[in-house]
């Protein structure tokens, strides 16, 4: 299906840009399916013939097969990218994404739990004891207080908890390390953890592993997280994301500074985190609501 230069962008993407295997693939299928629609039997592409109206022609149908608007700008920025790339390397001259504007999308805020909800979730859920609810227990601790992705929990080493300075160091996106501080109660939860996965000569160098010495794969992660989020909260997504959103809410309405929160979070641009400002604003709303004479 692909050519050399559209190969050669994806060495790009692999080796230069450091993206994720799912990210490429995302990129490889949302390209896939461009090609399909522009020659369903072609099977090479002269890549100086695209124009804008054929990728026009292909959002008209992505619309009209009720693909979601969201969806259809997450396949455009694959194009886009593409197309600058291969204008970059000197393959085109004009790019036909310049005329390209994607459907409208809704506004939608980041979901988080509320804070005595994630008091009751450690102080009045039930982990099963032994071994496999410590782990989980930390898990979740983790993910609340030091607000990580969940492929870079699943990819924390043991090596990376630096107890006697308290803090974490994760593996983010692109290759990019960092630095977590973390607090007390989380630093003494690792040491008990770590004591365990000792004493059970549980020997994996990776942090958090099964009973049996595995190490844990995103979906187990993700089934964890599910199954005790669904004991303190009726929202309907319970996934790890949702607790990196609610470590971000949280701190920011507790009066964190948004520059500090960027970069717990690491994101490479702060209008990624201005994103948990809203959910901040809407509180002091309903505050304001409340307790003003004319808040009405």
């Amino acid at each position: 299906m692909f050519n050399k230069q559209i190969d050669s962008f994806f060495d790009y993407l692999t080796y230069e840009k450091k993206y994720s295997v799912h990210t490429i693939t995302s990129y490889k299928n949302d390209i896939s399916q461009f090609l399909r629609f522009i020659n369903p039997n072609a099977e090479s592409f002269a890549l100086t013939e695209f124009n804008y109206q054929q990728i026009r022609s292909w959002v008209a149908s992505l619309i009209k097969d009720k693909i979601a608007p969201r969806s259809v700008n997450r396949k455009l920025s694959s194009l886009k990218s593409l197309f600058k790339y291969l204008q970059r390397q000197q393959v085109i001259s004009i790019n036909p994404m310049a005329k390209i504007s994607g459907p409208k999308t809704p506004k939608r805020l980041p979901v988080f739990i509320d804070e005595h909800q994630m008091e009751d979730l450690f102080a009045k859920v039930t982990f099963e004891d032994g071994f496999n609810g410590m782990r989980d227990r930390l898990i979740l601790d983790l993910f609340y207080q030091t607000g990580i992705r969940r492929t870079e929990l699943t990819h924390l080493k043991e090596l990376d908890v630096d107890l006697f300075n308290s803090t974490i160091k994760v593996l983010g996106k692109r290759n990019k390390e960092r630095i977590i501080p973390i607090s007390l109660a989380l630093k003494r939860n690792l040491e008990s953890y770590l004591q365990v996965k000792q004493e059970q000569n549980l020997s994996n160098p990776m942090l958090l592993i099964s009973e049996k010495g595995h190490a844990l794969s995103d979906q187990a992660v993700y089934s964890t997280v599910k199954k005790y989020l669904s004991q303190i909260t009726t929202i309907q997504k319970k996934s790890p994301h949702v607790l990196r959103h609610t470590f971000a809410t949280h701190l920011l309405n507790n009066g964190a500074d948004i520059n500090a929160v960027k970069d717990l979070l690491g994101h490479a641009n702060l209008s990624a985190t201005q994103v948990y400002t809203h959910n901040t604003i809407e509180k002091l709303k309903k505050s304001y609501k409340q307790a003003h004479p004319r808040g009405d």
